[in-house]
């Protein structure tokens, strides 16, 4: 009776952790609008114009069955537009894909290849703005993200402050990876979760 009902608790703390362990983090995120590309938004004239600081951060969390890893961009740049108190075009930011990091080592390697970016064929990913919109839950920014050389319209909701010296963009939503070409699924006993959550927090100071 001992022996059994040791076995019991131990196969029952052992689900527990798998269980833990299987825990999906876009489920803590709301999931960014994804439509086709629209028409490249036209400048808006006499825009403030913010340039995108170093001491910014683009990072991502992606998940499979047994666990999740964390990672970013260490090389990008661009510029915030704004004008009557919203983000507009020309506002951009492109990143430079081989600047890829993760928790792993291994996996950075991995993520670089055509499984995933092939960082040596499609070196850039950009965000390019096309329009800001007030809603009752906040602004929504949409505009055409290019990933893996598909470009997609993402709507998704911010928080944003602006002021005469500084724009700063806070963001966490997910997006799904299969939207943008990258379906390489993981083994059998270990599938990938095709939600990736992006995590922003952009700092831009005024050109002047």
């Amino acid at each position: 009776m001992k022996l059994t009902k040791h076995l019991f608790l131990t196969a029952f703390a052992a689900t527990g952790i798998l269980l833990t362990g299987c825990s999906n983090p876009a489920d803590k995120t709301e999931s960014a609008k994804v439509a086709d590309a629209v028409e490249t938004a036209k400048s808006v004239a006499n825009a403030s114009i913010y340039s995108i600081r170093s001491d910014s951060t683009i990072s991502f969390v992606g998940s499979k069955v047994t666990g999740s890893h964390g990672g970013g961009f260490n090389s990008f740049e661009g510029e915030i537009a704004v004008a009557n108190s919203k983000i507009v075009a020309p506002s951009k930011i492109t990143i430079q894909m081989d600047s890829l990091w993760s928790d792993n080592d291994r996996l950075t390697g991995h993520l670089k290849r055509d499984d995933f970016f092939d960082t040596v064929n499609i070196p850039t990913a950009e965000f390019a703005v096309t329009s800001m919109q007030d809603t009752p839950q906040g602004p929504e920014l949409t505009g055409n993200l290019t990933l893996h050389g598909v470009t997609k319209s993402i709507s998704f909701k911010p928080e944003v402050s602006i002021s005469d010296n500084e724009v700063t963009l806070k963001a966490e939503f997910d997006i799904m990876r299969f939207d943008f070409g990258i379906v390489y699924r993981g083994k059998v006993d270990d599938l990938i979760r095709d939600e990736v959550v992006i995590k922003l927090d952009i700092k831009a100071t005024s050109v002047g």
